[in-house]
């Protein structure tokens, strides 16, 4: 049988200390295996969106932050149980009693985009995620993000380089704001073609359907 050629592009709007993110990269890759099945295939590329666009650049304590968000520490306990139970449910282990730091994202981001570039965006997002939820990972500290862009594909003295001056900042920060403008609120958000579809980390089998029927309609549209 014929492998599927590719039939255009998804892109994700996302934030790497978002859970949901992480928990709707696994649905995407089983939805993807059902398009495949299908002979859809399509490509993925991944777009930064900062869930706290007003952190300072050096993050802040997560106990304090999350007790000002939510209120309790309770509260935040109960949050982070069933974001743990969600995620054990498609088979990744978080590990949140482990991240001491919220962290702000800019840099995170550039170091996607440079993947993107170079073409190990996945592996790279997926050592980002691992590292955060699984690890507790400062994704704020330069060396940690050099560590883990080189795990995921990347080489650790371009990622150093990138990080030591502002290449990529300008770019993170308009693509981020293009979200907010295009009315992205929530994420993960998804999009194929340009057209963003849903938000939200839903069932694979809901997001195959998703993108089938989206992809028909612009088929048809274009012939």
């Amino acid at each position: 049988m014929n492998k599927a050629q590719p039939a255009g592009r998804i892109d994700i709007i996302s934030d790497v200390i978002c859970p949901w993110c992480y928990i709707g990269k696994r649905q995407l890759e089983r939805a993807l295996d059902l398009l495949e099945k299908q002979r859809l295939r399509f490509t993925v590329a991944w777009h930064p969106f900062q869930l706290n666009p007003d952190m300072p650049r050096e993050g802040v304590d997560r106990a304090q932050y999350r007790l000002a968000k939510f209120g309790s520490a309770e509260r935040s306990r109960q949050l982070d149980e069933r974001i743990t139970e969600a995620a054990a449910s498609v088979g990744l282990e978080f590990h949140l009693d482990r991240l001491t730091r919220t962290p702000n994202t800019l840099n995170a981001h550039r170091v996607i985009r440079l993947a993107g570039q170079r073409g190990v965006q996945d592996g790279v997002v997926e050592a980002l995620f691992e590292g955060y939820f699984g690890n507790g990972a400062d994704l704020g500290d330069p060396q940690v993000l050099a560590s883990l862009a080189t795990e995921g594909g990347l080489k650790p003295e371009e990622v150093t380089d990138m990080l030591s001056g502002d290449d990529g900042l300008k770019e993170v920060i308009s693509a981020d704001r293009m979200a907010r403008n295009c009315g992205i609120q929530g994420v993960p958000s998804f999009a194929l073609q340009g057209h963003v579809l849903f938000s939200g980390a839903m069932p694979a089998e809901e997001m195959a359907q998703a993108f089938r029927r989206a992809w028909d309609i612009l088929k048809n549209r274009a012939a």
